[in-house]
């Protein structure tokens, strides 16, 4: 029987940025230098395949510090921690790796500076995610005010409206954001904004290859984890963008086929921790029943690369 004909787009960039890269090689690092067990707080990264190939080689992922024992390393997720994690690390002597995504860490440090000036905060941001925890905890309770629709800027209650200054998730959709920044802006005349975007390059990236994709596709698929917010925002940005069927998928095993009867066109893209390995299956069952062209959709060229801290650099 002969393959219907498909047109596979694939988004470029799309996948691993360099934060996640980098937050990933700490871990093999550490367990290289350390052995197994190496303890790390928080999912490393928003991806079940890759913590699931990490706890194989021997990590222990827990949610609080107080799971892990004084004498094992321990390493903090990319996407940061509050202030207190590492002092509380520290209090127990115990050897602590920080892997936060050093964009991330300039929002860290862009907040301080902020308050340091004796402006309280807002950020812009999903409530409960795990980098707003860690940004709103590097200052004192009631010093960073959480907003996550235009609505909520209407209602936030400030200590003074000319001493304010805004911070953004990173991982945030850029229109969005820039609804919420105007209206911040419009309640708040004086309000400071960050230097540059505190939305970060790959998130920015891979969303614009995104809309320069949707238009050309009958259905997408971003490869990514549940609790990715960069990977659900590809899904947002998609639909907007003109597909009618934009879909969230962890791995092949996901897609909903008959949902896909009929096409001609599909596009393919994937959340920033999404392995290249979860994509070229996905690509690898559309290839089993399709006759599929690949087209490559390529906006923008990444070349950006962190280096881990210096503490795994030196021999044990």
């Amino acid at each position: 029987m002969t393959k219907p004909p498909l047109t596979l787009y694939l988004a470029a960039p799309r996948g691993f940025c360099a934060g996640v890269d980098r937050a990933i090689k700490i871990v093999e690092m550490a367990l290289e230098k350390w052995g197994a067990p190496v303890y790390v707080r928080h999912e490393i990264v928003h991806n079940k395949f890759v913590v699931d190939s990490l706890r194989e080689q021997g990590a222990v992922f827990v949610e609080e510090l107080d799971e892990c024992p004084d004498d094992r390393p321990v390493i903090f997720s990319a996407h940061g921690v509050p202030k207190s994690v590492p002092a509380a690390a520290a209090k127990r002597e115990m050897i602590y790796v920080d892997a936060t995504c050093p964009l991330v860490s300039k929002v860290h440090i862009e907040a301080q500076r902020h308050a340091d000036n004796g402006l309280q905060m807002i950020m812009i941001g999903h409530a409960g995610h795990p980098e707003t925890v860690g940004t709103m905890g590097q200052l004192p309770e009631g010093e960073v005010l959480l907003v996550e629709t235009v609505e909520d800027v209407a209602d936030v209650t400030v200590r003074d409206p000319d001493k304010l200054a805004f911070v953004t998730q990173t991982t945030l959709s850029v229109d969005d954001t820039a609804d919420i920044v105007a209206a911040l802006q419009k309640r708040f005349p004086n309000i400071v904004g960050p230097h540059k975007e505190d939305i970060c390059y790959a998130t920015t990236n891979r969303q614009e290859a995104v809309k320069a994709m949707a238009p050309k596709c009958d259905a997408m698929l971003v490869v990514g984890a549940p609790n990715s917010s960069n990977s659900k925002r590809l899904v947002e940005v998609g639909a907007r963008a003109g597909c009618n069927y934009a879909q969230l998928v962890q791995r092949a095993t996901d897609i909903d086929w008959r949902a896909l009867e009929g096409i001609s066109s599909i596009g393919i893209t994937a959340g920033a921790s999404a392995p290249e390995v979860l994509i070229n299956e996905v690509i690898d069952a559309f290839k089993d029943r399709f006759d599929t062209t690949v087209e490559m959709v390529v906006t923008a060229e990444e070349n950006v690369e962190f280096k881990v801290p210096r503490v795994l650099r030196v021999p044990a």
